[in-house]
C-alpha cells in the first residue's frame, strides 16, 4: 500500500517547496487539485499548459513521489446546459493535462441534479443516474483519447451513492478507462452507519477489479450529520478496510483526507502501523 496526502492539506508552499515537503513527511504520492494547491497564479484552461504539467512531473520525479489523483470535482449533472459545457471542457483539459503529467487518475464525484451541488432525494432517482451517465460519456471518451483513467467517487449525497450504482455506471459505459475511487466514509450517512462493514465488503465484492485509488479518512457523528475527521480518530472499521486492501490491492495508492499539517504524519503512521499488523 502506498500512502499519499492531498496537497492542499499540507502547509502551503510554492510548488518547488510543496512537493519536496510532502515527500519529507514520508508520503509516496499526492492527490492534487490544482486550483487548491497552487496559489502563485490562477489555474485555468489557459495556464494548464504542457509546460506546467512537465514542470510538476519533474518535481515529482526528483522527489520520488507521483500524482495519484488529479482532482476535478465538478458537477457533471449540472442542469444549466451552458454551465455543463464549461464543466465538460474543464474535464477534457484535465484529461489532456493528466496524460502529460502521468497522473494515476483524474478523479471526480458524481454530482447533483441542482446547480448548488446539494443533496436532494431526486439525486437518487434513476433519471439522475441516466443523466450523469450521458454527461460522463464524453469525458470518458476524452480519457480514452489521452490514454488516462477517469475515476468516479461514490458519495451518499450524490447521484452515484453506493457500490450498486457505481457498478451500473461502469457496466453501462463499458470503458477500461473508467474506474472507481473508493472512499468508504463517503458512502455512509447516519442511517447506514451500522452497515458499514457490509458496504466495505460489497464494494470489494462487486467493484474490486475497478478500484483504482482509495481515500482514507474517518467519521464522527454530530446529531444527524456525519463529520469527516482524520483516519483513526472516528468510527470507521479500519481493520476490515485495511485487511481487504492487503488481500486484493497490496500496492494501491491510498490518499489521506481531512488531515492538517500538524497531524498528517501521525495519521500516516497510524495507517501504516495497523496495515503492517494485519
Amino acid at each position: 500500500m502506498q500512502i499519499g496526502l492531498r496537497a492542499h492539506d499540507a502547509e502551503y508552499a510554492p510548488l518547488n517547496e510543496l512537493i519536496p515537503n510532502i515527500k519529507k513527511q514520508g508520503f509516496d504520492c499526492i492527490h492534487m487539485a490544482l486550483s487548491k494547491s497552487i496559489k502563485e497564479f490562477e489555474i485555468n484552461k489557459s495556464s494548464m499548459t504542457p509546460g506546467l504539467a512537465m514542470y510538476i512531473k519533474r518535481l515529482c520525479d526528483e522527489n520520488l513521489v507521483n500524482i495519484a489523483v488529479l482532482g476535478n470535482y465538478l458537477n457533471l449533472a449540472h442542469p444549466d446546459p451552458e454551465a455543463l459545457k464549461e464543466i465538460t471542457d474543464k474535464y477534457i483539459v484535465h484529461m489532456r493535462f493528466a496524460g502529460i503529467l502521468g497522473a494515476g487518475v483524474v478523479g471526480t464525484e458524481t454530482g447533483a441534479v441542482n446547480a448548488a451541488y446539494k443533496y436532494e432525494p431526486a439525486n437518487h432517482d434513476r433519471t439522475a443516474l441516466d443523466i450523469f451517465i450521458k454527461n460522463l460519456k464524453p469525458v470518458v471518451r476524452a480519457a480514452e483519447q489521452f490514454g488516462v483513467i477517469v475515476a468516479i467517487e461514490p458519495v451518499w449525497k450524490h447521484i452515484v451513492y453506493g457500490p450498486e450504482q457505481a457498478r451500473y455506471v461502469l457496466d453501462e459505459i463499458g470503458s477500461p478507462n473508467l474506474q472507481i475511487i473508493f472512499d468508504p466514509v463517503n458512502m455512509l450517512y447516519k442511517g447506514n452507519i451500522e452497515k458499514q462493514d457490509s458496504i466495505i465488503v460489497k464494494t470489494f465484492d462487486i467493484l474490486r477489479d475497478d478500484i483504482a485509488v482509495i481515500h482514507l479518512k474517518d467519521f464522527v457523528t454530530d446529531g444527524d450529520e456525519l463529520i469527516s475527521v482524520s483516519s483513526g480518530t472516528g468510527g470507521l472499521n479500519y481493520e476490515l478496510l485495511l485487511s481487504k486492501i492487503k488481500e486484493y490491492k497490496p500496492f494501491i495508492q491510498c490518499t489521506l483526507e481531512n488531515t492538517k499539517p500538524e497531524n498528517a504524519v501521525a495519521t500516516r503512521e497510524f495507517v501504516q502501523n495497523l496495515y503492517e499488523k494485519i
